[in-house]
């Protein structure tokens, strides 16, 4: 087979994003807005990179009212060699409810949409084997909606993350059995993916465990847990973890992350950059520096 079907880099379809949490303000009169700016040494989404392991920024914008209603809008630069004819850019929408004590048992439920303006890819989501070509090439973007849950105690917060949109960040047939045929060595891999039928992976559902501790001095220790099940693609699910500090000091949040991954298919976190291939999951330390307005 004629790899030239598989060119688009199916990387960014299978990374999954992390539904920010809904953070409580403090002390607020009727309603709270927070902005926060941040750099990084690589955007990093559930341990893969989204900026194929280059700085990017991030911009945070949210509005939290003393009824427990909140609304959030985040900005983030992305490769688009990952995000195919796209502007470079994730967009993250999300509007919930919380209730509880944040010292003690508190919940929120919500709805968060992600999407990448103008991103895209083509890709064969049949494989004939009679003729043994790809065939039913068709166009499909990264946009993904989920309905989250989130039940915390004190420091610790757990979200789950169902997804509602017809693909998650565009993984199909095409996108993920295409990825597996193009860059794997054995091809059989891929056309066992193909064999499988035409699905989508509405349903998948992603978890995520986070832990804060302070340690005094300005320093914050940070703990976190993740793990992505993709519906239909079992190839693709798979775990993340990342230790980490942060240090208040002027004015700025210093970070330092350990991030890593605990992926399956290894093909499907590989991406063509002007005919060098780069994994986006290898394990990494991430510096950012930010500041909340």
């Amino acid at each position: 087979m004629r790899t030239h079907y598989f060119h688009y880099s199916m990387v960014g379809v299978l990374l999954s994003i992390v539904t920010p949490s809904l953070a409580w303000a403090d002390e607020m009169a009727s309603y709270a807005v927070d902005v926060t700016a941040r750099a990084s040494s690589d955007i990093r989404t559930r341990g893969v990179s989204d900026s194929l392991n280059r700085p990017g920024a991030k911009i945070t914008i949210q509005v939290a009212h003393e009824s427990g209603l909140v609304a959030l809008a985040e900005f983030t630069t992305v490769s688009k060699k990952q995000f195919l004819e796209g502007d470079g850019a994730d967009v993250l929408l999300a509007g919930g409810y919380r209730f509880g004590d944040p010292e003690a048992w508190h919940f929120g439920l919500g709805l968060a949409a992600e999407m990448f303006p103008g991103a895209q890819f083509k890709a064969p989501n049949r494989f004939d084997f009679d003729t043994f070509t790809p065939t039913d090439e068709r166009t499909t973007n990264y946009n993904s909606q989920f309905a989250v849950l989130e039940v915390g105690y004190g420091a610790w917060e757990g979200r789950i993350a169902n997804v509602l949109s017809k693909t998650y960040r565009g993984a199909n047939t095409g996108g993920v059995c295409g990825s597996i045929l193009q860059f794997s060595e054995d091809p059989t891999k891929g056309l066992a993916c193909y064999a499988r039928g035409d699905h989508n992976s509405r349903g998948s559902m992603l978890y995520d465990l986070d832990y804060k501790h302070e340690l005094g001095l300005n320093t914050t220790l940070k703990l976190h847990a993740g793990y992505q099940q993709i519906a239909n693609f079992s190839e693709a699910n798979f775990a993340d973890y990342s230790l980490g500090l942060v240090h208040r000091w002027w004015g700025l949040d210093w970070g330092l992350d350990w991030v890593t991954t605990k992926t399956r298919a290894r093909e499907l976190y590989l991406v063509d950059d002007n005919g060098h291939t780069r994994a986006t999951d290898d394990n990494s330390w991430v510096f950012s520096v930010s500041r909340q307005f």
